[in-house]
């Protein structure tokens, strides 16, 4: 069994998806300081000075020791903001490496490279052409 598991987690495409979530985990914190601390703030500046993070609807507002309870709609609007950001990167860069291997792969083959019995017969048959 340990054999198998062996087989399994060293294969190329898991090695390949761990440094792939890795990778995107990191990207999307890039992403999501971004959206929070550039975009968020100059669209709220737009806006007129809306600071979306303390957007919400105060259902049972706070009394005494009982906490308000309250739906964050602007902590929502937040995460959809931050979901379109990180998914519109994430495509342009896949854009970007399928079409850096669509080019990889339109180079012509090299032509094939004939044997030398091959380049012998050729130089004969044109000796031969040439004679008659």
């Amino acid at each position: 069994m340990f054999k198998e598991f062996k087989a399994f987690a060293f294969r190329g495409n898991v090695i390949d998806l761990a440094v792939g979530v890795i990778i995107g985990g990191a990207f999307g914190k890039i992403v999501s300081s971004l959206v929070n601390d550039v975009l968020m703030p100059a669209i709220g500046v737009i806006l007129g000075g809306i600071n979306f993070t303390d957007l919400k609807y105060v259902i049972t507002p706070a009394s005494g020791d009982i906490a308000e309870v309250a739906i964050l709609y602007g902590s929502f609007i937040q995460a959809i903001v931050d979901f379109l950001i990180i998914s519109f990167s994430i495509f342009l860069f896949i854009k970007l490496l399928s079409s850096r291997k669509k080019k990889k792969e339109e180079v012509p083959p090299a032509p094939p490279v004939s044997s030398q019995e091959a380049v012998l017969l050729e130089e004969i048959r044109d000796l031969l052409r040439t004679k008659q």
